[in-house]
């Protein structure tokens, strides 16, 4: 039975799945900000 080395670093199942869970969570933060003070997130950065 071979010993399996797991990456941490690079692309990999680990790295691409955390880099997704981030994505969606950076995507919903964006979403209610925009919903709760009804400003998109340019013009919460004050760039329009």
């Amino acid at each position: 039975m071979e010993e399996q080395k797991t990456q941490k670093f690079g692309f990999n199942l680990f790295s691409e799945t955390w880099n997704g869970r981030l994505a969606m969570l950076g995507f919903t933060v964006g979403v209610l900000t925009e919903f709760l003070t009804g400003k998109g997130i340019l013009a919460q950065l004050g760039l329009m």
